[in-house]
C-alpha cells in the first residue's frame, strides 16, 4: 500500500475522512446517551438541560455531515494533473476501518479445531495483518486494484477456515460509512468482504478520473474503469443483500452504478469530439444524439438521486452536479442541431432524402405546420427551427449555471464555471448572428431531441480469477477437508507393523488420504485405527497434501522397520467421508457411493426388527460378526460377471431391497 503519511492530496482527504468519522462517531455516541437520559428522567430541570444538549449535538453532526459531503465533491484532487477544460467526474472515497487484531482468535482456533501448534503459523497471521493495513492505503493503480482483490480472495479462505457457522470468533470489523461517517461494528467477516469490494469499485473510480482526458488512450482507460467499478458494485449488491451500511444498501448501490455508468457515457462521448467535431451535417446529427444520450443518463441518475431512501444520504452536491451536467449537455444536442440548421442549407447536389431521413431521427414528432423535407427546403422555416433549438439551448445553459451558483460546493469548482459559462457565450453568440428585426413574428418551440448511441456501455463483472493468490493457512491441509465446518479428533499416533507385507488396511480418495477396507484383526485396529481415518503425516513427514501413491511409497520407503502414522477422525460421520469415490463392482456400472462403516449388530435396538444384514467384505470368523452397507443408485448391467471371484459388496446387494 501507499505510505499513510505521505503529503499527497489524497491521503490527506483520506485523513480528513479518518478525523471526520472518529468526530461522527463521538457525537452519535453522545446523543445516543443524550436520548437515552431523556427517556428515563422525570425531572423537567434535566429534561430542559438534556433537550439543550441534544440540539447542540445535532446542530455539531449536521456541520461534520456537511464537512464530509465537502470531501465527497472535493473531485479537484482526484482529476488528472495536466490542464483540461472538462466538466470534473466525481470518484468515490474509500471507506474507512479501524485496525483488526486477528492472532489471538485464529491461534485459539487452530489450537482447538485443528489440534496443532498455533505459534507455527505467526508468519502467516502476521502477513494476513500486513496485507489488511495495506488495503487501507492502496495505490491509485493496477496494483492497487490487485492488492485489494488478492485480500477479499484471502477473506474466502480466511472464512473457510476460521469462520464456523455456528459461532462467532470474537473478532470486530469496524467500518465506517463513506457518505455519513456512520460507523458499523460487526462479528462478522461478511462485513469485511463487502466493504473490501466497495473500496475496490471506489478505487476504480478513482483511477477513472485521474485518466488523461485529452487523449484517446485517456478516455479509453476512463472508460474501462468506470465499467469497471459499475461491474464491482452491481456484484456488490448482488451478493450482499443485507448489508447494515447506508453506502451499500441495495438502493444507494444502484443509483452508484447507474453514476458510473453516466460517467463513462460522458468520457464515450468526449472520445469522439476529441479529434473536433467538422461542421459536416451528417457529423453534426451523429454529435446530436449521441450528447442528447448523455444529457439523458444523467438526468437519469439525477432523478434516482432524489428518490427515498437515498436521498437522505446521498451528498447534495451530486445529485446537483447531475442536474448540471444533464441540462448542460441537453443544451450542447439543441445547440448541434441548431447549427445544422442555421450553416446547412440544401444544394443542388445534396442528397435530400439522406438528408430528411437522418434529420427525421432526431424528432418525435415536429412543431405543428413543420415537415422536414419543408424546413430542408425552406430557407426561413429552417432559420425559425434554428433559432427556437438556439433558444432552448440558451435556456438549458442558463438553468445550469443558476443551479451551479447556489449550490456552494459547485460554484467554488473553477473548471466547472470555466465550462458552463464558455458554453453558455457559444450559443448566444450564435443566436445573436440569427437574430434581425421581425424575429417576434415567428415563434416556434423547439421539439425535444431523441437521442440515440453507436457505443454500447455496460457494466464489466469483476473478474477474480485473474488474480491469483495461495492460501496463507495452506499448511493447514486441503480446505475440502480441513475447513471450519467439520470438527476433528486430536492427531492420534498409529504404530504400524508390517506383517507378511500386508498393511491390514487399503487407502483411497486424494489429498488427505483415508483408510478403508481395514482388518479389524490387524495390529494397526488393535492400536486405535479406525475406518475412515485420514492419514496425516507418515514417520513424522506432514502428508496432508499427499495423493495415495506418494503415502504408499513413504510407507514402503521404511520396507520391515517398525514406522508411525499419524490419523484423526472427523467427528461427524457423515462428513468425515468422501463425497465422491468411485467403485466399480461386478454386475452394477461405475457409480459415486458412500462407503458407511460397520456397525455392530449389539448396538442396534433388539425390540426393533432389523432386516439380517448381508456380510460386507470377510476376513475370518470374527469379522462375520459385523458388517457394514453400501448407498448407491443402483443400475443393472447386463452381462457384467467376469470377476466374480473376488467378493464385492454390490453382488450381495439386491436393488429390490436397497434404501433407494
Amino acid at each position: 500500500g501507499c505510505n499513510p503519511l505521505a503529503e499527497t492530496g489524497r491521503s490527506k482527504l483520506q485523513n480528513q475522512r479518518a478525523v471526520l468519522n472518529q468526530q461522527i462517531l463521538r457525537a452519535v455516541r453522545m446523543r445516543a446517551g443524550a436520548e437515552n437520559l431523556l427517556r428515563a428522567t422525570t425531572n423537567n430541570k434535566v429534561r430542559d438541560q438534556v433537550l439543550l444538549e441534544l440540539s447542540f449535538v445535532n446542530s455539531d453532526l449536521q456541520i461534520l455531515k456537511e464537512e464530509l459531503e465537502g470531501l465527497n465533491i472535493s473531485v479537484e484532487v482526484y482529476q488528472n494533473a495536466e490542464e483540461t477544460f472538462s466538466i470534473p467526474l466525481v470518484p468515490l472515497g474509500l471507506k474507512e476501518t479501524k485496525e483488526v487484531d486477528f492472532t489471538l482468535p485464529l491461534k485459539d482456533f487452530i489450537l482447538e479445531h485443528y489440534s496443532e501448534d498455533s505459534s507455527e503459523y505467526e508468519d502467516e497471521i502476521a502477513d494476513l495483518m500486513d496485507l489488511r493495513q495495506a488495503c487501507r492505503t492502496p495505490s491509485r493503480d493496477e496494483a492497487g486494484i490487485e492488492m485489494l482483490i488478492s485480500y477479499f480472495l484471502q477473506l474466502g479462505y480466511v472464512e473457510n477456515r476460521f469462520f464456523p457457522p455456528t459461532r462467532n470468533m470474537g473478532v470486530l470489523f469496524t467500518w465506517y460509512d463513506s457518505f455519513t461517517g456512520v460507523p458499523v461494528c460487526q462479528q462478522n467477516l461478511l462485513l469485511e468482504k463487502a466493504s473490501i469490494l466497495f473500496n475496490i469499485g471506489a478505487l476504480y473510480t478513482q483511477i477513472g478520473t485521474r485518466c488523461n482526458r485529452q487523449t484517446q488512450a485517456g478516455l479509453e482507460n476512463a472508460v474501462d474503469a468506470f465499467q469497471k467499478a459499475a461491474g464491482v458494485l452491481s456484484y456488490l449488491k448482488e451478493t450482499f443483500t443485507h448489508t447494515p451500511s447506508y453506502d451499500m444498501s441495495p438502493a444507494m448501490l444502484n443509483v452508484l452504478v447507474k453514476m458510473m455508468l453516466a460517467q463513462a457515457r460522458e468520457c464515450v462521448f468526449e472520445q469522439i469530439g476529441l479529434s473536433g467535431i467538422r461542421n459536416e451535417f451528417f457529423t453534426l446529427v451523429k454529435m446530436t444524439q449521441e450528447v442528447a444520450k448523455v444529457g439523458e443518463v444523467y438526468m437519469q441518475v439525477n432523478i434516482a438521486m432524489n428518490q427515498e431512501p437515498v436521498k437522505e444520504n446521498i451528498p447534495y452536491s451530486w445529485s446537483k452536479l447531475a442536474q448540471i451536467k444533464s441540462d448542460h449537455y441537453k443544451a450542447l444536442a439543441h445547440y448541434f442541431i441548431a447549427t445544422i440548421l442555421c450553416d446547412h442549407e440544401l444544394q443542388p447536389g445534396d442528397d435530400e432524402d439522406q438528408q430528411e431521413k437522418a434529420l427525421s431521427q432526431l424528432y418525435d414528432h415536429m412543431p405543428e405546420g413543420l415537415m422536414v423535407l419543408a424546413v430542408l427546403k425552406d430557407k426561413v422555416q429552417r432559420k425559425q427551427l434554428g433559432k427556437a433549438h438556439l433558444h432552448k439551448a440558451i435556456v438549458y445553459h442558463e438553468e445550469a449555471l443558476r443551479v451551479c451558483g447556489l449550490c456552494k460546493k459547485l460554484r467554488n469548482i473553477d473548471v466547472l464555471q470555466e465550462v458552463l459559462t464558455a458554453a453558455h457565450k457559444r450559443s448566444l453568440l450564435k443566436y445573436a448572428q440569427q437574430e434581425t428585426e421581425d424575429d417576434f413574428l415567428s415563434i416556434i418551440q423547439a421539439p425535444d431531441i431523441l437521442s440515440k448511441t453507436e457505443h454500447k456501455i455496460e457494466t464489466i463483472a469483476p473478474q477474480f480469477s485473474k488474480v491469483k493468490v495461495k492460501d496463507f493457512f495452506h499448511k493447514l491441509g486441503p480446505l475440502t477437508v480441513f475447513s471450519a465446518k467439520q470438527r476433528w479428533t486430536a492427531p492420534r499416533t498409529i504404530p504400524i507393523c508390517q506383517d507378511a507385507e500386508e498393511l491390514g488396511f487399503c487407502l483411497k480418495g486424494g489429498s488427505p488420504v483415508q483408510i478403508y477396507c481395514l482388518d479389524p484383526v490387524c495390529s494397526a485396529a488393535s492400536v486405535g485405527l479406525k475406518e475412515g481415518d485420514y492419514i496425516v503425516s507418515v514417520c513424522g513427514i506432514d502428508c496432508k497434501w499427499l495423493g495415495v501413491n506418494e503415502v504408499l511409497e513413504k510407507l514402503k520407503s521404511t520396507g520391515e522397520q517398525p514406522m508411525e502414522i499419524e490419523v484423526i477422525s472427523c467427528q461427524d460421520t457423515a462428513a468425515s467421508l468422501h463425497s465422491k469415490s468411485a467403485t466399480y463392482s461386478v454386475g452394477m456400472q461405475k457409480t459415486y457411493s458412500l462407503i458407511c462403516l460397520a456397525m455392530d449388530e449389539d448396538k442396534i435396538d433388539q425390540t426393533k426388527k432389523a432386516p439380517l444384514k448381508l456380510p460386507f467384505l470377510s476376513w475370518g470368523t470374527k469379522n462375520r460378526q459385523k458388517a457394514a452397507s453400501t448407498l448407491c443408485l443402483p443400475s443393472a448391467v447386463a452381462g457384467s460377471s467376469q470377476i466374480k471371484k473376488k467378493l464385492s459388496p454390490f453382488t450381495l446387494l439386491n436393488t429390490e431391497s436397497s434404501l433407494y
